[in-house]
């Protein structure tokens, strides 16, 4: 049996649930479209980022889905800690490791939706390119903080639309 090299990347983004300006929403209601982006992340995440996205086995606590994200087809096995953390553990694909979606108070009580995430890739070499360049897409502005503002845009619209 021959063992990969793991290369662990960790990237964290905090935005604000609500802004000025912006519908208010509740954490019950955030939650609701958190378990929807997990469900179909379609229309979640940033245009043409996600193209197919379906769940083939769930239970009270979890499903799985099987997913094209980036171009990159993957499987996740998705944990639900209700109206607090969505859990995403990569099963499939170049990456290994979980992504956490988590709905939290700061100290000033305002609701706040934070992304974190430990992930290795498989078979790359420490510090290598493909590390460097997957740290870097993960902590850019079109990183998983822009995937955060697209979740919360998304829920909004379902809210207004009276489908959430």
């Amino acid at each position: 049996m021959r063992l990969g090299i793991i290369v662990m990347i960790y990237s964290t983004a905090t935005v604000p649930v609500n802004s000025d300006g912006e519908t208010t929403l509740t954490r019950a209601q955030a939650w609701q479209g958190l378990v929807r982006k997990a469900r179909d992340a379609r229309r979640f995440l940033p245009p043409g980022l996600c193209t197919r996205c379906d769940v083939v086995e769930e239970s009270a606590t979890h499903i799985v889905r099987e997913a094209t994200i980036g171009g990159v087809d993957l499987r996740e096995i998705i944990a639900f800690e209700p109206e607090d953390k969505v859990t995403f553990f990569q099963a499939t694909g170049p990456r290994e490791g979980a992504i956490v979606n988590e709905l939290f108070e700061d100290d000033a009580g305002t609701l706040q939706l934070r992304f974190y995430c430990y992930l290795g890739l498989r078979g790359k070499a420490p510090g290598g390119p493909e590390e460097q360049a997957e740290q870097a897409q993960f902590d850019s502005g079109n990183g998983y903080k822009a995937a955060l503002l697209s979740t919360l845009r998304r829920t909004r619209e379902l809210l207004t639309e009276n489908r959430l």
